[in-house]
């Protein structure tokens, strides 16, 4: 992964002590621990960086990524995913990132429309979702126990989030709930939220060790504090 890093020129120009440690760190030693396959360490580096707010690493690395380890349909599902979980607050710049990395690629746009739902029928899509990756019962009873003049967020949830979103073709359920943790991992301060998707990722199929790998990819970007936070969800859900 040595080649994802060597696009941050100006740093290795005109800081190369810190540019050794950092690419050594993060584009080695990180690695060494992790089982995440080139893909899903691209996807997760990504989604990372989305939620820290880096469009101009996020930038070097799509670069460096696009069409070897991750497709432009990849990147497109991933900005989308992003939305919910960031706000479009965080996620508008990387989609004028995007569109100006796929320009200067020669990717054509707009690429292939991927949604699998229409006005009528996004609402029951998403609760097929949320059932089916946290439990009928655990769901119906967020539902039922929602304050009166709140549960339009469930609905919201069910419509916007999960059936807008989740429902879309271009990224499969594992990677869609692994870089979810990650955006949430990232964002620091929704543990409430991180367990929830802890639980969403092993009932998908994601195991502890990919979320523990997961994490470990992208402890350079979000640092200690958030990266032990999220192990200490990871062990606990997973108990």
């Amino acid at each position: 992964m040595n080649d994802l890093y060597d696009n941050f020129e100006r740093i290795r120009k005109n800081d190369p002590e810190f540019h050794e440690i950092f690419k050594r760190f993060a584009f080695n030693e990180v690695y060494e621990y992790s089982t995440l396959t080139q893909k899903e360490s691209v996807l997760v580096t990504l989604a990372s960086l989305i939620a820290c707010q880096s469009p101009k690493a996020f930038k070097k690395i799509l670069l460096s990524s696009i069409n070897k380890y991750i497709t432009p349909e990849e990147v497109k599902e991933l900005l989308y995913q992003s939305v919910p979980y960031v706000g479009f607050g965080r996620a508008h710049n990387f989609f004028g990132v995007v569109i100006k990395v796929f320009e200067k690629k020669g990717i054509d746009l707009p690429l292939e429309n991927r949604s699998n739902t229409t006005s009528d029928n996004r609402r029951q899509k998403g609760r097929e979702i949320q059932d089916r990756y946290f439990g009928a019962e655990m769901i119906q009873a967020m539902n039922d126990n929602a304050p009166e003049g709140q549960k339009h967020f469930n609905t919201f949830l069910e419509g916007f989030c999960f059936g807008d979103f989740y429902t879309r073709d271009g990224l499969n359920d594992q990677q869609r709930e692994l870089i979810t943790f990650v955006f949430i991992a990232t964002l620091g301060g929704c543990e409430n939220q991180l367990r929830g998707h802890a639980q969403g990722n092993l009932s998908v199929g994601n195991n502890k060790e990919k979320l523990v790998s997961a994490i470990t990819v992208v402890l350079p970007y979000i640092g200690f504090p958030r990266s032990l936070n999220a192990l200490s969800i990871i062990n606990e859900i997973c108990e």
